[in-house]
């Protein structure tokens, strides 16, 4: 096991885009609550259409009024050049943009093929990379499709292997309706890392189908060590059947920790947040560690 990993909160972007909407104000003070919990990283808004996203339709506002941690790299999800224009003007320097493995999510997600996307995705790494941002590949359905099933591993590969020789900085693997298995998991990090070894790599998993933590794992004796999870396990896919379930955040530091796994962040404080993430969305969440209190975490 890595003796640290790295977690980014995705909850105030992937997470909310799949509730109904809530005031900016909370979404500012959700942002607010986990940049104290120690967290490094946080997926904070998406720069999307209102009419395609509307949970998302305040970005502007709502990063306008977070107090912005020094602590915390913030990062912005943009679908194209537009959105690019406006996470620039509103001072991100991490942005992330995705395509789906799968064509037919690719074209439920937006309106184009793979193929298509991966054209879009070189120009925007160029207008990104030309104001000094980093671009992040998000391939999403890396582990299968809710329509199209099974995705081939080499199919994941040769997307990359594109998308790095367009200069992205950054990939990451998407599970959008968790059908990740520990083998899935070793197929897809194999296959990539036979022919990039040396492109950063993060793993985001669902735990739809009660798998996410066995993924984690796995794909920490694969040399991973960087991961997506959100607060409460809030989150999912508008456009993918049955996508429910982000892997909680706190059921990640928990078994981490326990581990003697590092990961920066204060247990007691994610598990406020996670409280915080339910009443606005006013919902139980289905986090284990939230529903049992960060203090029997450790109790043999």
């Amino acid at each position: 096991m890595p003796g640290s990993v790295s977690i980014r909160e995705v909850a105030p972007r992937d997470g909310l885009q799949n509730e109904d909407p809530v005031p900016a104000a909370a979404k500012v003070e959700l942002l607010d609550k986990l940049s104290d919990t120690g967290v490094r990283r946080i997926e904070a808004v998406s720069f999307v259409h209102p009419k395609a996203i509307p949970q998302m339709a305040d970005a502007d506002e709502v990063w306008a009024k977070v107090r912005k941690s020094p602590a915390v790299r913030y990062s912005a999800l943009v679908p194209n050049s537009r959105g690019a224009q406006r996470a620039l003007a509103a001072g991100f320097t991490e942005v992330e943009v995705v395509v789906s493995a799968s064509d037919t999510h690719n074209k439920r997600n937006v309106n184009r093929s793979t193929a298509e996307s991966l054209d879009d995705i070189a120009a925007l790494i160029d207008e990104l990379h030309r104001a000094g941002a980093s671009a992040e590949v998000i391939v999403a359905t890396s582990f299968g499709c809710p329509f199209e099933g099974d995705i081939d591993p080499k199919r994941v590969a040769d997307i990359v292997d594109r998308v790095v020789a367009d200069g992205a900085d950054r990939i990451a693997f998407g599970d959008t309706t968790g059908m990740a298995t520990p083998r899935r998991v070793a197929d897809v990090v194999t296959a990539v890392r036979d022919r990039q070894p040396d492109i950063p790599v993060l793993l985001h998993f669902h735990n739809t189908r009660g798998t996410a933590l066995a993924n984690i794992l796995t794909a920490m004796d694969l040399g991973i060590t960087e991961f997506d999870a959100s607060v409460g396990g809030l989150g999912g896919c508008p456009y993918a059947p049955g996508a429910t379930g982000n892997v909680a955040t706190e059921e990640v530091v928990h078994m981490l920790e326990d581990m003697g796994v590092d990961t920066g962040i204060d247990l007691d404080a994610l598990v406020e947040a996670a409280a915080l993430a339910q009443r606005i969305v006013g919902r139980e969440l289905p986090s284990g560690v939230l529903r049992a209190g960060p203090r029997t975490r450790l109790v043999s």
